[in-house]
């Protein structure tokens, strides 16, 4: 596996050619994609008044309904990677709406606090399993909490419970040039997280405790328009640069092979559902005296400091809509 810097570098290269397709489809992602976030915004429940910072905000949806959560009296810091994709939640989501929401772009893992610290509690939808150094992203946000500040996020399972993500690949990937190379081993990526136990440990070695890991079972429910969402779930992954760079003709290729794999997840006339396996992870944030004392990898506690893991299984959760 690469180092650290390396695998940094790569993430920021590939969410820089990758912003234009999120930018095009933020509202789509918004709306199908709100799903794939609801068990950790429901099991956070942001009050009135509080401070809360969202990881890996996006185009902003999130962080907007956050900001909505906490009222004017609260505040919802929202931060991403992608300078483009920052640029666009502060258009899509502006302190005339939301007076107290702010978006930052900047790379987590290499901050000592987030600006606007301390927070009350931290969301992350789907972000944490794309940190090239987990443990130094959430040993970010665990500074940037209060002691006591809760953390509620998402991340997938694994790629077995999350068919339509490799569908679409695979369908569009033949009528493409170059994709970027697959994550290797616990690299960065939608499944880095698959092992429950590797989830739980960066947390703790983050600087957490009480962190607990559940499984979730959800679906988005997509229109019944074959192309659209083939070329959203195409941009919107590792095919989105190669994608957008194809001639049409390729394009309209790549939109076909995507659609033919997809077909299983549709119902003519009704629309798309597409299942998802997740993993609910909520943690609190400790004190730790002394930030050296923090580890730098994963790997050093032994199994038997490593936390319990929860496999509880939730009903779809298909009235996040």
């Amino acid at each position: 596996m690469a180092d650290a810097a390396t695998l940094r570098s790569r993430n920021a290269a590939f969410w820089t050619g990758a912003a234009a397709g999120w930018i095009r489809h933020a509202d789509r992602q918004d709306e199908i994609g709100r799903p794939l976030g609801a068990p950790a915004m429901d099991r956070m429940a942001a009050r009135p008044g509080e401070r809360i910072l969202d990881v890996g905000c996006g185009c902003g949806g999130t962080t907007a309904e956050l900001a909505g959560a906490v009222g004017e009296s609260g505040a919802a810091v929202g931060i991403d990677i992608a300078e483009a994709m920052v640029a666009a939640a502060r258009q899509r989501f502006s302190t005339d709406r939301y007076p107290g929401i702010r978006f930052r772009a900047a790379d987590i893992e290499t901050l000592d606090v987030v600006p606007g610290a301390p927070f009350d509690a931290a969301y992350s939808r789907m972000a944490l399993m794309l940190l090239a150094d987990p443990v130094a992203g959430c040993a970010t946000i665990r500074r940037s909490l209060r002691p006591g500040g809760r953390l509620a996020a998402t991340v997938f399972r694994d790629g077995s419970v999350n068919p339509w993500m490799s569908a679409a690949m695979l369908g569009a990937a033949p009528h493409l040039g170059p994709l970027p190379p697959l994550p290797v081993g616990d690299e960065p990526g939608p499944f880095s997280f698959a092992d429950p136990a590797r989830l739980a440990r960066v947390l703790t070695v983050a600087g957490f405790t009480a962190v607990t890991v559940t499984s979730c079972d959800v679906a988005m429910d997509a229109p019944d328009d074959a192309d659209a969402v083939a070329e959203w779930l195409v941009e919107i992954g590792p095919a989105g640069a190669a994608y957008r760079a194809a001639p049409l003709a390729g394009q309209a290729l790549a939109r076909a092979g995507a659609v033919r794999l997809l077909d299983r997840f549709r119902a003519p006339g009704v629309g798309y559902r597409l299942p998802a396996g997740l993993w609910l992870v909520t943690a609190i944030a400790a004190r730790v005296d002394g930030e050296s004392r923090v580890p730098q990898s994963a790997d050093g506690p032994s199994a038997a400091a490593r936390p319990p893991v929860t496999h509880h299984r939730q009903p779809r959760q298909d009235e996040n809509r």
